[in-house]
């Protein structure tokens, strides 16, 4: 039995392997999910053919099959209703949901390992094995109260700007510090079992202030982040129970956050450290008198001949979109649209949204052609020929502020270039700034038209309007 497992656990890994290879494509993406599912399938049937008398695996294993049952009993009766109900808009926070719970049960068995290990501490829970545990715990614990706040910030029920404080970041490291501290000592003297609560407790503290001074608009970061760190721990807790599997998992969940991360801050042109301690997203405030805008409004009839009279419209969705869940309504303008020879295409900036490709999965759900699907490098190039760039719901990816104002938060931030197309229209509630706390100069150009309201009714009253223009 145990070379079966073992056998199981190779091919698991190798579907673990394929599965994010196949995920890089849209075509290839549905092989990806059945790999990742059924590697995980053949990883629980491996771990359950070796009980009880698998080699080397750490006590914390529960033999008791009553509790393990009831485990799986409990994951299903949550997870299949999230699957089935949870709306594609609650993606982002779904994700991060994921992560904190992923996170605790690392920590949760490298806490297991600790106190069980404690009869036999000077033997098995010295040198790389203690190592390993504090790290599982520390990235683990951290990561679960992270991805808590993460999560409150994507559903609003905390607050979406920065929650700061006087010498904030000199707090978070010397709290950092200690914990650091505290690892360390019980590396070397693991029997000091009264250190351990207060190390976890330091954790858990640190992993909430190290994200409410975040806002909003850097959480696609910040969930990449998360993940990496959950797939690090997972990696740490692989160490420890000696199980091969696990460290390939958490490493390939590990490096793949990592890899995500840092082409995230590129797409932004920010570093980590500004995403983590910047506190961006921090309402501008005017120095000055406030000076009143001017900018053009139109109504959906306006808008639709401005429509009926293109020949090529890019449109740019955004966070706005999301929120309103007008994906079907875009189809259905899509749709009006290319019937009548207007070439539509969809511009997507790498950040927009709450979650990386969170635009791209909006699109996919209305079925919208994943060609017409292109990426802010390959789209930028189109703008100046295009007749109407659309925006809905973005903000800050489409500030021009970002190419000329060196005082601005987001200087430096590649945008989405709707400001050189002949005719922008922008659906957006209000004139309030985004994520990034500014004010956004595309409003106010000559060409630009502010379309108040909802996205998906805005939306729908211009499906309505082009058929009845058409008919006129």
């Amino acid at each position: 039995m145990a070379h079966v497992m073992q056998y199981l656990y190779i091919i698991s890994a190798g579907l673990f392997i394929l599965s994010l290879r196949w995920m890089n494509h849209p075509a290839s993406s549905r092989h990806g999910v059945w790999a990742g599912e059924i590697g995980m399938l053949l990883a629980i049937v491996g771990t359950f053919i070796g009980f009880p008398g698998m080699d080397g695996v750490g006590i914390a294993f529960v033999h008791n099959w009553t509790w393990i049952i009831a485990a799986f009993v409990i994951g299903i009766v949550v997870g299949v209703p999230i699957a089935y109900i949870m709306p594609m808009t609650a993606v982002p926070q779904r994700t991060a949901l994921s992560h904190a719970c992923g996170a605790l049960a690392a920590a949760l068995v490298g806490t297991a390992e600790f106190y069980q290990r404690q009869p036999h501490a000077d033997t098995e829970l010295r040198g790389f094995i203690m190592v390993a545990l504090v790290i599982e715990t520390l990235l683990g614990y951290l990561t679960f109260t992270g991805s808590l706040m993460a999560m409150g910030k994507l559903q609003e029920v905390l607050p979406q700007r920065p929650i700061t404080y006087r010498n904030q970041n000199l707090v978070n490291f010397i709290l950092f510090a200690i914990a650091l501290g505290l690892a360390v000592r019980m590396a070397f003297v693991p029997t000091d079992t009264i250190l351990f609560p207060i190390f976890a407790g330091l954790s858990l503290v640190f992993g909430v202030l190290l994200i409410i001074p975040i806002g909003g608009a850097d959480m696609p970061t910040v969930i990449a982040i998360l993940n990496s760190y959950a797939g690090l721990s997972a990696c740490a807790m692989g160490f420890a129970l000696n199980s091969r599997l696990l460290v390939v998992a958490g490493a390939l969940d590990g490096s793949s956050g990592l890899i995500l991360s840092i082409i995230m801050c590129k797409a932004m042109n920010r570093s980590f450290t500004n995403v983590l301690f910047g506190a961006f997203g921090q309402v501008q405030v005017s120095t000055g008198k406030a000076e009143q805008r001017a900018y053009r409004s139109a109504s959906a009839e306006e808008a639709a001949s401005v429509l009926e009279a293109a020949s090529s419209v890019i449109i740019v969705p955004g966070y706005g979109l999301a929120v309103a869940q007008a994906q079907h309504k875009i189809r259905e303008l899509y749709d009006s649209l290319t019937k009548r020879g207007v070439d539509v295409k969809f511009g997507i900036h790498p950040v927009a949204g709450r979650m990386p490709g969170h635009m791209n999965v909006l699109m996919a759900e209305a079925d919208i052609p994943y060609d017409k699907l292109v990426e802010m490098d390959e789209i930028n190039g189109e703008f100046p020929q295009c007749d109407v760039a659309l925006v809905i719901g973005a903000n800050d990816v489409t500030n021009p502020k970002a190419r000329t104002d060196k005082s601005c938060p987001i200087f430096g931030m590649p945008i989405l270039d709707v400001d050189k197309a002949h005719t922008v229209m922008v659906i957006k509630r209000s004139m309030n700034p985004g994520f990034a706390g500014i004010d956004n100069d595309l409003y106010y150009l000559d060409k630009t038209l502010m379309l108040f309201g909802d996205a998906k009714a805005f939306v729908s009253e211009l499906v309505k309007e082009l058929p009845a223009r058409a008919a006129a």
